[in-house]
C-alpha cells in the first residue's frame, strides 16, 4: 500500500471516529501512528483536528498508537468506535502518552457508547 492510500485510510478512520464521537472532533492532539507490517514499521504524524498527515517521526507527540498493519487497514475501513475499544482491551492496538489524555478519550468514547445505548433502547416499540 503507498503513503497516498495509507494517508487516505488514516483521514477515514480519522473521520470515521469523530462522526460517532463528535465531541472529540475539536480536540487538539498530535499523535504518533506506529503501523507494524511484516518486518516494516512505518511512523505517522497525525494532528487534530485537520486531520494534518505526515509520514515522519512525530517527537512532538502526546499520544502514541501501535497498530498491526493488517488490524489497522481493517479497522480504519470498516471499524466502529466499538471495535476499536474491543481491539484496546485485547490489546491488539496499544496506546502510550499522559494518562489523563488517554482517560479523557476514554471517557469520552465511554459516555458516547452510553448514549448510543439509550437512543436504541428509547427507539425500541413496546
Amino acid at each position: 500500500m503507498s503513503t497516498v492510500e495509507t494517508k487516505a485510510l488514516i483521514e477515514r478512520a480519522i473521520s470515521n471516529f469523530q462522526a460517532e464521537v463528535p465531541a472529540l472532533a475539536q480536540l487538539k492532539l498530535v499523535t504518533e501512528l506506529e503501523l507494524r507490517g511484516r518486518g516494516d514499521v512505518q511512523l505517522f504524524r497525525v494532528e487534530v483536528p485537520g486531520p494534518k498527515i505526515t509520514k515522519d517521526i512525530a517527537s512532538d507527540a502526546k499520544v502514541r498508537l501501535s497498530v498491526p498493519r493488517s488490524h489497522f487497514n481493517e479497522l480504519a475501513a470498516e471499524g466502529k468506535v466499538r471495535q476499536w475499544r474491543e481491539a484496546f482491551e485485547s490489546g491488539t492496538v496499544k496506546a502510550s502518552g499522559p494518562p489523563e489524555i488517554l482517560r479523557l478519550i476514554q471517557n469520552v468514547v465511554e459516555k458516547q457508547e452510553e448514549r448510543g445505548r439509550l437512543r436504541k433502547a428509547k427507539a425500541k416499540p413496546r
